[in-house]
């Protein structure tokens, strides 16, 4: 199967990026995708909740969602809408981080919302608390599809290695990472983090990023994303980085390489219960 990943650099505006997102999901299925993914956050960043107050929408009214679903099910693919920032009605006034697997008749094959919340301080200078703005997700979301069973995630929850194992040895195949991660961060660990998401569970990883300077029309300070889209083969291998460009990356996956390397590493059926600290 051949899939494309979807880099993109959003503004803080959804009006202007969806015509973006939805050239470039255009532009993978004219390379031959079936299996189109795009970044965290593709309708938007902003450090500013009271903008993202006014320009995010439910997601019974979200116009990025239904211009989306519209396109997967014209052009009759499977696509995974990294994540939308969408109002909850929560009292608390957060929002959702929400990620969409779309079918080919642009139906919601399955939804996961952001388990682990980007409460970092990475510098001196750049200080992130998502939990401030987003509510977590509490659940683990496993989709079964025509071409393998895929394992939703987002971007933080690379770091907690559980929540891939989990998703592994309930019959993930393919597991998703769509990403807005920091320049920072990602230089050091973004392509480690996700090498050894694969090698642990013996899955395909895909990972859709954002990239470059994120322009703030609402007078927000913006921030820098670390790009380089990759998808990693179930035995650790990348067999497509996207580099920093705005762009789409193409890779061809055959999920016999699942069964490979798990009967080469068996790994995930052999826990062992433990005892302490």
């Amino acid at each position: 199967m051949r899939i494309g990943l979807v880099q993109l650099c959003v503004t803080d505006d959804p009006a202007t990026n969806l015509p973006e997102t939805r050239r470039l999901v255009q532009q993978a299925v004219d390379g031959g995708a079936t299996f189109i993914l795009t970044p965290e956050c593709t309708n938007g960043l902003s450090s500013s909740r009271k903008h993202q107050a006014a320009v995010f929408h439910h997601q019974a009214d979200d116009p990025s969602l239904q211009a989306l679903r519209d396109d997967a099910s014209r052009l009759g693919v499977w696509l995974l809408i990294g994540s939308l920032a969408l109002l909850t009605g929560d009292a608390d006034g957060r929002f959702a981080n929400r990620s969409f697997l779309i079918d080919p008749q642009g139906e919601i094959a399955a939804w996961y919302d952001k388990i682990h919340m980007f409460d970092v301080t990475v510098s001196e200078t750049e200080r992130y608390r998502e939990s401030e703005g987003y509510r977590p997700g509490d659940r683990a979301v496993l989709a079964q599809t025509p071409f393998g069973a895929v394992g939703m995630t987002v971007c933080y929850d690379v770091r907690f290695a559980y929540l891939y194992r989990q998703l592994a040895q309930a019959g993930a195949q393919i597991l998703t990472v769509p990403a807005a991660f920091n320049h920072i961060t990602g230089a050091a660990h973004w392509e480690v983090l996700l090498r050894a998401r694969a090698i642990e569970t013996g899955c395909y990883v895909l990972a859709p990023a954002q990239t470059g300077f994120h322009n703030e029309t609402a007078g927000g300070k913006g921030r820098r994303t670390y790009g380089h889209s990759l998808a990693i083969a179930p035995w650790g291998e990348v067999i497509a980085d996207g580099g920093t460009e705005v762009g789409v990356t193409f890779a061809e996956i055959d999920l016999a390489q699942v069964a490979q390397a798990r009967g080469r590493v068996p790994s995930i059926s052999h826990d062992r219960a433990i005892v302490g600290p």
